[in-house]
C-alpha cells in the first residue's frame, strides 16, 4: 500500500484509479492509505458544481475543463453518479460527455457512485478528493449527482461552490430557498437562451440582495446559453471559469480559506468515526444475527428504536454518557 500512495503521489494515473477503486469499495487496507496521503494534502483548489438533474452540469463541467487547461492547469474530476441498485455501481461508468479529454495526460476524470449517501455525495468523495490533490492536480472538480433540495453537502468539500440553474424546470426559486441560496458562490444560469432566463435572472438577483453576505463576497450570477452555439457557450465558460479564480483569490485575501479547509477536515473526521465506531458495530450485529432479532421487535413494536440504540452504546462504550 506504500508503495501504491507513492506512486499516486508522482502523479501514476494506474496508481490513483486503484486507490480510488480502494476506497470506492471499502477495502480493508483503505486506511492505510488515507493517513499516508493525508499530511500531505491541502495544495489543490476545489470546486463543487450542483444542481438539479438536467441542469447541465456535465456539459458545463467538460467546458470548464477544457477554459482551465486552456489556462495550463492541471485537472481532476469526479462525477458522483447514481448508484445501480444491483450491481452498487456508477450508472453512467466513466464519463462518456467528457471522452474529448480522455488523452490529455492533465486531465484526470473520475465516477463515483453515491451508494445510498445522503445529499449527493458519496463517502468516498473526501477521500478521492485527497486522492486527486497529492496526484498533483492543481484544480479538483466534484460534480454531484443533482438530487434537488438534499443537493448541499457539497458544500463541506468545496472551497468554491457553483449552483446551476436551468430556466422552464418548475419553481427554480423554491429549489433556491430550499437550502441551494445559503451555499453558492457563483450561480450559473444554464442554457440562457430559453424562455424564461430573464425572469429566473431577476429572481436570483432580487433573494441576493435580500441576502447578508459575512465573509464580503456576493455570489455572482453567470449566464451560460447552450453549447448549440459553441463560440458564445465557450466564452461564456471562460466569464465563468475567470469567476472563479475571482472567488478563490477572495478567500485566499480575506483568510476564508482555512474555515472552508475546517468544514471539509470535520467532514472527515465525521466519517472516520462513522468508519471506526458506527460500521464495525453494525458488523457485529449482522454477522451474529442479532441485528435480526432487533428488527423483528421493532417490527412488533415490542421496543423502539432509541432504547435499542442506547442499549447498544451502552453495551459497547461501556458509558451512561454517549
Amino acid at each position: 500500500m506504500e508503495e501504491l500512495c507513492n506512486r499516486a503521489m508522482a502523479g501514476d494515473i494506474r496508481a490513483v484509479s486503484r486507490l480510488i477503486r480502494k476506497i470506492e469499495d471499502r477495502a480493508p487496507d483503505t486506511n492505510v492509505a488515507v493517513k499516508q496521503i493525508f499530511c500531505h494534502t491541502g495544495n489543490a483548489h476545489i470546486v463543487g458544481l450542483t444542481g438539479a438533474p438536467g441542469a447541465g452540469k456535465s456539459t458545463l463541467t467538460d467546458e470548464l475543463v477544457a477554459a482551465m487547461r486552456k489556462a495550463g492547469k492541471t485537472i481532476g474530476v469526479l462525477a458522483v453518479d447514481p448508484t445501480s441498485p444491483f450491481t452498487g455501481g456508477a450508472l453512467l461508468g466513466d464519463r462518456i460527455r467528457m471522452l474529448r479529454h480522455a488523452e490529455d495526460k492533465a486531465v484526470f476524470i473520475r465516477s463515483l457512485a453515491t451508494r445510498g449517501a445522503m445529499g449527493g455525495l458519496s463517502k468516498a468523495v473526501g477521500d478521492g478528493i485527497n486522492i486527486l490533490d497529492v496526484m498533483g492536480k492543481d484544480i479538483v472538480m466534484v460534480e454531484t449527482v443533482g438530487v434537488g433540495q438534499q443537493e448541499v453537502d457539497i458544500i463541506n468539500h468545496a472551497h468554491t461552490v457553483i449552483v446551476v440553474l436551468v430556466p422552464g424546470m418548475g419553481d427554480e426559486v423554491q429549489a433556491i430557498k430550499a437550502g441551494l441560496m445559503e451555499i453558492a458562490d457563483i450561480f450559473v444560469i444554464n442554457k440562457a437562451d430559453r424562455d424564461g432566463a430573464n425572469k429566473l435572472y431577476r429572481e436570483t438577483k432580487n433573494m441576493l440582495n435580500m441576502g447578508n453576505f459575512v465573509d464580503g463576497w456576493e455570489p455572482a450570477i453567470i449566464m451560460v446559453e447552450s453549447n448549440a452555439n459553441p463560440h458564445t457557450f465557450a466564452a461564456s465558460v471562460e466569464e465563468l471559469y475567470k469567476k472563479i479564480n475571482e472567488h478563490h483569490e477572495h478567500l485566499k485575501a480575506k483568510g476564508l480559506i482555512k474555515e472552508r479547509v475546517y468544514r471539509k477536515v470535520k467532514t472527515e473526521l465525521n466519517d472516520a468515526l462513522i468508519d471506526s465506531l458506527y460500521e464495525p458495530i453494525i458488523k457485529i450485529l449482522n454477522e451474529s444475527g442479532e441485528m435480526d432479532k432487533i428488527l423483528e421487535q421493532l417490527v412488533n413494536k415490542e421496543v423502539d428504536p432509541y432504547t435499542v440504540a442506547e442499549g447498544i452504546a451502552e453495551t459497547y462504550f461501556k458509558t451512561q454518557d454517549f
